[in-house]
């Protein structure tokens, strides 16, 4: 099998094709009418996504030699089981109402308590209802991992990878909670969950698993790579994040404008804002920020706060550098061309800021 197209049109097909052969070996088990809204809840979120980590694992097995073995999709698929599973678990920390476009897991799971008019708390249900969901994603991800049909030497090489990886995200996870509760982060404590929750988990560890898998071992090569080409973009797509977050095309990003502000989000981009706002204009942020009620005008006055503190501009430069250090880094490397130019499109993939 040969890639054609963009660096991900192959991987999106065969990755929704393991998806969906996945998920039916287990549909039997939701056959019960009242199951079967959790597995429409797991469905409906797998059907999104850029397929952006399983691309870096396929590309990093491509570029360490590895051939056409169908079962990599399998392997590489799995990480958007793990990824549905952060997200539902993501939303209920955060509170979001929304995930690409449609209501957030708790928030459906607490409609179908109010429609059905159910004993006790629709919102107690609803978040119970989607830990458990996240929870049964995760499962299922470990589980499509070690059944993927790889060869149990490539698999044994890549599993402490695979097992740092989740240790990693819970870690960055709570580091997210715990610099929201701080209040007035630091760049520097905004940057480390930056670090653990997209450098490492989007784009590190899911090429180093790809590289790894073909290897079946690491080299230092491989080390270098995974540092200086995988966190650099990881941290760029953060950045990227943190100023759609703020700025984005609810049309694009699938919530609603402005909605880190209103959760609250301690991001790199704040973190800029506050260290170089003026007493005045800090204030303004301090006010806005993490208001749930803020309204579309508290929103443009946060958003000129950013612009005119030079933070957003600051972003932009990061985005950039970040972005060229890690393409230099691929040049330097002894990936297969093919793959070599998947990765530096795959790089650049985040989409472009909206004002």
């Amino acid at each position: 099998m040969t890639a054609t197209g963009t660096p991900l049109d192959l991987v999106r097909t065969e990755v929704d094709r393991a998806l969906g052969e996945f998920v039916g070996r287990h549909r039997e088990m939701f056959a019960d009418p009242a199951l079967s809204p959790v597995l429409a809840a797991a469905e409906d979120l797998l059907a999104g996504g850029k397929r952006l980590r399983p691309g870096f694992c396929y590309w990093g097995w491509r570029g360490a030699g590895g051939g056409d073995d169908p079962a990599i999709f399998t392997a590489a698929a799995s990480l958007e089981l793990l990824q549905a599973s952060a997200l539902v678990h993501d939303d209920v920390m955060d509170a979001s109402d929304l995930r690409r476009g449609m209501p957030a897991a708790h928030r459906r799971f607490q409609a179908l308590h109010e429609r059905s008019g159910w004993h006790g708390s629709a919102e107690q249900f609803g978040e119970g209802a989607a830990i458990l969901l996240g929870n049964l994603m995760l499962v299922w991800s470990g589980e499509m991992w070690r059944t993927s049909g790889l060869p149990e030497a490539a698999l044994a090489a890549a599993t402490p990878v695979h097992d740092l990886m989740l240790t990693e995200l819970m870690c960055g996870q709570y580091l997210d909670l715990l610099e929201q509760a701080h209040g007035e982060g630091t760049f520097e404590g905004a940057l480390r969950v930056a670090l653990f929750k997209s450098g490492k988990y989007s784009v590190e560890h899911p090429l180093r698993l790809g590289l790894v898998l073909a290897a079946q071992g690491t080299e230092p090569w491989i080390d270098r790579l995974c540092v200086e080409y995988g966190q650099r973009v990881g941290i760029a797509f953060q950045l990227r994040d943190d100023v759609l977050g703020v700025f984005g095309d609810p049309a694009e990003t699938g919530k609603p404008a402005g909605d880190d502000l209103r959760e609250g989000k301690r991001t790199m981009l704040i973190a800029r804002t506050l260290a170089a706002a003026t007493p005045a204009q800090a204030d303004v942020v301090r006010t806005h920020l993490g208001d749930p009620g803020l309204t579309p005008e508290g929103v443009a006055r946060l958003r000129e706060v950013i612009a005119e503190t030079g933070a957003l501009d600051e972003c932009e430069d990061m985005i950039k550098r970040y972005l060229e250090d890690a393409l230099e880094s691929l040049d330097r490397s002894p990936l297969t061309g093919d793959a070599r130019a998947a990765l530096a499109d795959l790089a650049v993939l985040a989409p472009p800021r909206r004002t």
